[in-house]
């Protein structure tokens, strides 16, 4: 059922073209029934999550490699497969009516709910390997959702922004996890996490961490990786509203999520987190409050929310571990509902700049109340639920083991800003006086305020009644990232103390900046674009222009069109490599003999040597054929002297064809042309010294090296006795060696036909002349 459950979104995406030709416009309502199911399935699991028992279930894959489709439903699992099904159901139908008539939509719905199957697979997998998969499919999907208006050069260049910053991390955590499943012996989340090995212990542990967090950060958008979400706004409302609340993004906070119970208690673990966490959080809110956007107001707000989870996991105390998990909860439910009503917004009035928009409360009043109950969460005000997230918050920086006074001034800094910013998406666009707008306002249609509807009154819920989630939910999810059971004490109210005090001293603080935020916006402005031209996202368009330039390089130097190039490339860099392993891993020594050795043989090979020579310095070609024929001759002396007499007719045979060969096409070519400079011919004639020596060196250290007998007593011994034959010689070629002898008379064979074509053919010529 689990592995339906997961792989039930990839098999509804292929009926979608043929369910779009039928259910037309309704065909958002029509597909939004899987993940409601899939929310139905994932709620019915509640009861035995809460009760403390965790649910693994094996489906067997590719055994011979480890690598297998296990899923894990725990309470941290869970609340993401809840949060991934239940808000994908009002996306979908959101999506119906957002993009109604546009002529994509089929493959937009095809590649969304691939995009929501990949997101469910990454959050319950319980193979390392098949999460990675799931990983990178995430990447993928997000791509062509990013890039889904591809006639746009903005989309384009985006979704492959996104996909390079992404799948480079996918690249560097893939390399974290092969150590990790080297460190721990196993390629199962649940055994790692099951297990008392001290992982902090091993050698291997820094490399694998180091590489952990850097895939985590790439795909959470964490400084100084953050630049790709907000311009990831190229993308559809519908992509953007998913893409911030429930998937993506949320998949780098889930990984480091799953493995803190691992991780936890190691230095470079949690100050990394924290440190990382805190300035994603004050940069995210910075960037929040000075864009104009606003789109890119909620994504900035999303970096912010995205950086106080890691400093939540990083801090690593029961509370923040609490508070991690409610701030995950409340975020997915009003940034849901704010993108969704952004997107309202931009259909309605035809602008998504909010210096634009104001006095809509009377022409899009159920919008207006949504929104405002929606920012209300978003700045962490009472009765919702983000008011309870923010408290705990502040108090679990209050109580951090490390760095306390800092991250408290990071997160009070944050919280102000994020309050303006909550400002700036409610009070700006609804309220003051009323602008023209390209199209004339009015609410949106009912599939497109229901879902955000729905998630601000699970907010509201929430935060009256916070022990509804905390009981059904919440308190096995806090469990399963802080390693043992926890019970939360969730409320509304906790008397005034100091967490609240810094929550009116947010509200207060951040009214102000708001206030003044119309004479701050230029100065903001200003220093953003000065900000640009040196901050992480110029560093990314520097690097991608490196690599452009190298591969114009690459191409004008190494892949010219130049055979004799190609060939000078890959002999230097085969023979280097080969030559830099034997005297490094090897080494050699130079003992020659020459006692045993006979005139007749150093004769042959002065002869060889004088024929390469020659045939490497003439001008003349017929000269230049002799000297190879020559050398090929005295290959075959060899042979028959060392008695290898098959091997040396085989030779005589195949060198006597190609000479006549190049004989024959001789005087068809064209004269000598000089194509290269002296010291071109001068740089071949050292490579190829240097190719020969490297081979030769190879072949005297291959003689030294026996690893088993020779093989000549067996075949002394049993010539005889298996084969009948006293002619060992004989018997090795027709017996022993049946399919090598073979494969010389096919050669000789073809040899003799080609000789054979050649007489006939010259004797044909000269019968028509």
């Amino acid at each position: 059922m689990m592995l339906l459950a997961v792989l039930s979104g990839f098999l509804l995406a292929l009926a979608v073209p043929a369910l779009h030709r039928v259910a037309g416009r309704h065909i958002g309502w029509v597909l939004a029934l899987l993940p409601a199911l899939l929310t139905a399935y994932f709620a019915s699991l509640i009861p035995t999550i809460s009760g403390g028992e965790n649910l693994l279930i094996q489906n067997q894959w590719m055994p011979g490699l480890g690598v297998s489709l296990d899923f894990m439903v725990d309470g941290l699992s869970l609340v993401f497969a809840l949060l991934i099904s239940g808000i994908g159901t009002f996306i979908l139908i959101y999506a119906g009516s957002y993009l109604k008539g546009h002529k994509d939509l089929a493959r937009f719905y095809v590649i969304m709910l691939s995009f929501m199957a990949s997101m469910l697979g990454l959050v319950l997998s319980d193979n390392l390997i098949t999460f990675f998969v799931f990983w990178e499919l995430t990447s993928i999907t997000s791509y062509m959702l990013i890039g889904f208006n591809h006639e746009d050069a903005e989309a384009r260049k985006c979704a492959l922004q996104g996909l390079f910053v992404t799948a480079g991390g996918g690249l560097v955590l893939m390399a974290g996890l092969i150590l990790l499943i080297f460190i721990t012996g196993s390629y199962s989340f649940s055994e790692i996490l099951a297990s008392d090995l001290a992982i902090h212990e091993h050698g291997y542990y820094t490399a694998a961490a180091v590489c952990v967090l850097i895939g985590a950060f790439t795909k959470s958008a964490q400084v100084p990786f953050h630049f790709w979400l907000p311009n990831a706004m190229a993308a559809p409302t519908p992509v953007s509203a998913y893409l911030h609340s429930a998937t993506m993004v949320k998949a780098g906070v889930y990984l480091l999520a799953r493995l803190n119970s691992s991780m936890d208690g190691d230095a470079l673990w949690s100050y990394s987190l924290m440190f990382f966490g805190a300035a994603t959080m004050l940069t995210g809110a910075y960037l929040a409050f000075s864009s104009t956007g606003i789109k890119k107001v909620l994504a900035y707000s999303t970096v912010m929310a995205l950086g106080t989870l890691t400093m939540l996991i990083g801090v690593g105390t029961e509370k923040a571990i609490i508070a991690f998990v409610c701030v995950l909860v409340a975020h997915s439910l009003y940034k849901g509902a704010l993108f969704m009503l952004a997107g309202a917004l931009d259909h309605e009035t035809g602008t998504k700049d909010i210096t634009k928009m104001g006095g809509l409360w009377h022409s899009m009043p159920r919008t207006a109340i949504i929104t405002g109950l929606a920012a209300l969460s978003l700045a962490g005000l009472p009765p919702l639920f983000g008011f309870v997230a923010k408290e705990l918050m502040f108090e679990s920086v209050l109580n951090s083991p490390s760095w306390s006074w800092g991250l408290l001034a990071a997160a009070v800094a944050s919280s102000i800003l994020v309050v303006a910013v909550a400002g700036l998406v409610f009070l700006k666009p609804f309220f003051g006086p009323a602008r023209t707008t390209p199209k004339q306002p009015h609410d949106a249609p009912f599939a497109m305020l229901i879902g955000p509807a729905v998630l601000t009154l699970l907010a509201l819920i929430f935060g009256v009644a916070p022990f509804l989630p905390a009981t059904f939910v919440l308190d096995a999810a806090v469990s399963s990232v802080y390693g043992s059971g926890v019970q939360t004490a969730l409320a509304l109210w906790h008397g005034v103390n100091i967490p609240l005090i810094l929550s009116g001293v947010s509200l207060l603080a951040g009214s102000l900046l708001f206030i003044a935020w119309q004479g701050l916006h230029p100065t903001l402005h200003a220093v953003n674009t000065a900000g640009s031209r040196v901050g992480p996202e110029a560093g990314y368009f520097r690097f991608m222009l490196g690599i452009t330039q190298i591969a114009s390089w690459q191409t004008r130097v190494l892949q010219n069109g130049v055979l004799g190039v190609y060939l000078l490339i890959l002999v230097l860099v085969t023979f280097g490599l080969t030559g830099y392993t034997l005297l490094t891993r090897h080494g050699f020594q130079l003992d020659f003999d020459f006692s045993n050795g006979y005139f007749y043989e150093f004769g042959i090979a002065l002869l060889i040597v004088a024929a390469t020579v020659f045939a490497s310095v003439t001008r003349s070609r017929l000269g230049s054929v002799a000297s190879v024929g020559v050398l090929g001759f005295g290959v075959a002396l060899i042979f028959i002297h060392f008695s290898a007499p098959d091997l040396g007719i085989t030779q005589l045979l195949v060198e006597t064809l190609t000479v006549i060969l190049l004989v024959l096409v001789l005087f068809k070519l064209p004269p000598f042309v000089n194509l290269s400079s002296p010291w071109e011919r001068y740089r071949d004639l050292t490579v190829a010294v240097f190719a020969g020596a490297i081979m030769t060196l190879i072949m005297l250290a291959a003689l030294d090296i026996q690893y088993f007998d020779s093989i000549s007593s067996y075949y002394i011994e049993n010539s005889y006795g298996l084969a009948f034959g006293k002619n060992i010689v004989n018997v090795i070629l027709v017996d022993f060696r049946q399919l090598d002898t073979l494969g010389e008379i096919f050669v000789l064979g073809l040899a003799a036909m080609g000789v054979y074509s050649m007489v006939k053919l010259r004797a044909e010529d000269q019968h028509k002349s």
